[in-house]
């Protein structure tokens, strides 16, 4: 397979080139903005923050994240985007006065299994392996009736702001492929998604 036939950024740079930038795994982020060493640059345009956005690789899928820090916002197909999303072929997204298309040519029969794939142990840095066990403390021996850690528990046990859970708990969403469900269930499905694959055994609890 060519590096062209798998996922990719479609574009129009400042000069009116169309360009296409593969994305792979190897180079799991790729940045968007007005800076000089921006992976994809729009220079002269304005309302174009110097780090405007990020394309993500999670270890199952590829996302884009805008943490505020752009005046103007980053828009998918339309809807402002706040904090992380998954990409899907086809996607539009909207920068200052550029639009970039998300494209993935991979066989469509392969799309269940990406979306059914979590990460493995390894996948996870020491910080958000951490974080998931506390969220899954309260389910030691599967108690079936109880909820995840709260962010304030998490913090007081591992010794860092609330703060800091939020954005690796952001992250731990996009990996476990959960990222798109309702705020009040994105937890309890982290937590279930965690022990069901064996990224968190009993023993770590």
């Amino acid at each position: 397979m060519s590096r062209l036939d798998g996922p990719r950024l479609s574009y129009t740079d400042d000069d009116g080139i169309h360009r296409e930038l593969a994305l792979v795994e190897e180079s799991p982020r790729v940045t968007v903005g007005r800076a000089r060493d921006a992976d994809i640059g729009f220079a002269s345009d304005h309302d174009v923050a110097l780090l405007h956005a990020a394309i993500e690789w999670t270890g199952t899928h590829w996302t884009i994240v805008d943490d505020g820090l752009s005046r103007t916002g980053t828009f998918v197909n339309g809807e402002r985007l706040s904090g992380r999303r998954r990409l899907q072929a086809g996607d539009s997204i909207g920068i200052g006065s550029s639009v970039l298309t998300f494209l993935d040519t991979a066989p469509s029969g392969d799309s269940a299994g990406i979306a059914d794939a979590m990460p493995t142990r390894t996948a996870l840095t020491p910080a958000q392996q951490a974080i998931v066990i506390e969220l899954c403390r309260p389910f030691k021996g599967r108690a079936a009736a109880c909820k995840p850690a709260s962010n304030q528990q998490i913090a007081e046990q591992l010794f860092v702001s609330v703060e800091t859970v939020k954005t690796h708990l952001r992250t731990l969403f996009a990996k476990f492929g959960v990222e798109d469900l309702p705020q009040n269930r994105k937890r309890a499905k982290l937590a279930e998604r965690a022990l069901q694959s064996g990224v968190v055994t009993d023993r770590d609890l």
